[in-house]
């Protein structure tokens, strides 16, 4: 943990390392259909999701290892006025609260392994917004240097589908700074049945 603690650290020193300010794209898109109430964003970064979330009335929960991530996340939460619950702590030993989130994100942070955990939090109709980085064969600016932390194709749905997949979507796209990345974005809901309801989504 130290040494996976140091090295964000190092890079969040970095005034040149900058992320986005702007939540996932389908979680803005899809939140007027997201459940209320409790929210967890897992490897918080900068805080994106987690500020976004919190205007939109969410109690919100953001774990991430990186002291310097979460200094930066709260100074921009200041300064949106919203309030975050943050967390320090590594992903791999973070203990999940099960039945507890109504929305969960993650944003390109490699934890498959942890899924079943993560999934667990869900709420009964709880929302996991998940984008990750993939694999490709084109030209890609951002992301990981080593596939090691890319997902292969369908990797992300296939690991999901005990629950109910509402959106899934592999492409290339521009990232805030118009640099191409490879993405897989994933909107699954804790939810059974072969009759259910689904959220109409404008376009």
């Amino acid at each position: 943990m130290t040494d996976d603690r140091d090295r964000w650290n190092e890079k969040y020193n970095d005034d040149s390392f900058r992320l986005p300010d702007d939540p996932i794209p389908e979680l803005a898109r899809r939140i007027d259909t997201l459940p209320s109430g409790r929210a967890l964003d897992v490897a918080t970064g900068t805080g994106r999701n987690a500020r976004f979330l919190a205007a939109e009335g969410y109690d919100v929960d953001a774990v991430d290892v990186s002291d310097e991530a979460l200094n930066r996340a709260r100074r921009a939460a200041e300064e949106a006025g919203v309030d975050v619950n943050w967390i320090r702590a590594d992903i791999d030993d973070f203990e999940f609260e099960p039945n507890a989130y109504d929305v969960i994100t993650v944003s390109f942070f490699a934890m498959l392994d942890r899924l079943p955990d993560l999934t667990a939090a869900l709420a009964p109709g709880g929302v996991l917004v998940y984008e990750h980085h993939l694999r490709s064969s084109d030209d890609i600016d951002v992301g990981p240097s080593s596939d090691r932390y890319r997902y292969p194709a369908n990797h992300l749905l296939h690991a999901t589908l005990d629950l109910t997949v509402l959106h899934y979507e592999e492409r290339t796209r521009a990232d805030h700074e118009g640099k191409t990345q490879a993405v897989a974005t994933l909107v699954a809901r804790n939810s059974t049945g072969g009759k259910q309801s689904y959220p109409r989504v404008d376009e």
